[in-house]
């Protein structure tokens, strides 16, 4: 197998989104559970803001996750982590992990990075970066934020217990409880001056 490539995803890469968007959805249904739903213009643009990154094995699409900013960017979540049926076990997803964390902390790096997730890998993930399982009510109150679940089979239970509860386990990483630690990748420098002219 070619090498697996996992770097921060340009607008070149746009050619992928609808086949990120296709295995967001059929990954949902294996799984039985929610995902927020994302149109093709939203991945797009996380992809020419360099809030996206992308997994290419030669010019095969196997991993995807973007990231956003709540709260007057006091806030950042890591989001649609998603890797393609092909490339699962390989360790695609804590590479993409790695990067959308580090690509978080370097932009905005006194925010607090949220995640909201149904799934055990990602909770472990989470937690081997520093996250902590927390309440709803320690996310952001940021209402664009949480109208993104109302695309999510779910969305109900949310609605249902006042925003308090879901299937989703909700975890935070708090920088002001990680200072001095370093992110566990270093960007190129290409991204890095890529960020520079977007901020």
């Amino acid at each position: 197998m070619e090498e697996i490539k996992v770097m921060v995803a340009d607008a070149s890469h746009e050619k992928y989104v609808d086949t990120i968007l296709e295995t967001m959805a059929e990954a949902a249904k294996v799984r039985g559970t929610g995902i927020a739903k994302r149109t093709h213009e939203y991945l797009t643009t996380k992809m020419r803001e360099a809030k996206a990154v992308i997994a290419l094995c030669g010019d095969r699409f196997a991993g995807f996750s973007y990231i956003e900013t709540w709260g007057n960017k006091h806030y950042v979540t890591t989001s649609g982590l998603i890797v393609h049926p092909d490339f699962r076990g390989l360790g695609v997803a804590k590479r993409i992990k790695d990067i959308t964390f580090t690509l978080a902390r370097t932009r905005w790096p006194h925010a607090k990075i949220f995640s909201l997730t149904s799934g055990s890998a990602v909770m472990k993930m989470n937690t081997n970066l520093g996250y902590l399982p927390v309440t709803f009510a320690d996310l952001t109150d940021d209402e664009a934020f949480w109208r993104g679940c109302e695309g999510c089979v779910n969305f109900d239970v949310l609605k249902r217990t006042g925003r308090k509860y879901c299937i989703c386990t909700a975890m935070l990483y708090d920088p002001d409880n990680h200072e001095g630690e370093h992110a566990p990748i270093e960007l190129s420098k290409g991204v890095m001056d890529r960020i520079k002219t977007l901020k």
